[in-house]
Order: C-alpha cells, then structure tokens, then sequence
C-alpha cells in the first residue's frame, strides 16, 4: 500500500528562500536527492518529522518546511531545523501537509511523493532512492 498512488512528475526549484523558527532568512539549494517534508501543528505523523532522529534518511538530504510558524510552541525541541517556506510548496504543489515529495536536482524534478504518516512510511515508499 502507497500513500500516493503514482508520482506527478513535475518541475522542482533548483532552490528557496524560507525563514528559520527564530526568524533567520535562510536560502537553500538542491544538490542530489531530496526529501522534503511538508508538515504542520497539531498533526501526528508530523511530529515524529520533527522529534526523531531519522538516520534512516541519512543517504539523502532532508529538508522540513512548513507554511505558517509555531505559534503554539509545539516544536520548540525539534531536532531538525524547520523552514517556514510557503512559496516553496506552492511551486511543490503541496497544497495538504502533511506530505512529503522526493526531488531530483540532477533533473530539476519531482520524482516520487506522497502523504506522510510516519517516518518508516516514507522510508519504505522512496527505498529505491535511499539505496
């Protein structure tokens, strides 16, 4: 079973401006594979993003973004950073977090996504690009 049932292959950004939690505009770049995860407040799956230490997505880069802050404090001890970049997930088409989309730099391109319920999820869903 996949959270998604196919890829909707489409044009990725080679990078983005977001803004880190304590207001610190950052920008970054998309070098090799990808994974990006969409999350949100008050969302299950999103916080286990947020809190566990996801070696197993340790052959690829991880970016987590978010549309709107953390007013509520919810992700105060993250341990990854979190980059407030509603602009990226509009060109991501990512309309509903929490979800995630794999991309290739090498192509400038979406290349897998999917909803997120929980790291082990995504891992298993994007094994052929952790290899």
């Amino acid at each position: 079973m996949r959270s998604f049932d196919a890829p909707r292959r489409r044009a990725a950004p080679a990078s983005f401006t977001g803004v880190t939690l304590d207001g610190e505009k950052r920008t970054h770049t998309f070098r090799g594979v990808t994974l990006v995860v969409a999350v949100k407040t008050r969302c299950d799956g999103c916080r286990d993003f947020v809190s566990a230490t996801l070696e197993e997505f340790a052959p690829i880069e991880l970016v987590i973004v978010s549309a709107s802050g953390d007013e509520d404090g919810e992700w105060a001890q993250a341990r990854h950073p979190i980059l407030i970049a509603p602009a990226l997930m509009e060109q991501l088409d990512v309309r509903w977090p929490p979800f995630y989309v794999v991309i290739d730099a090498a192509t400038s391109e979406v290349v897998s996504e999917g909803v997120v319920f929980a790291p082990e999820q995504v891992a298993q869903e994007i094994v052929a690009f952790l290899a």
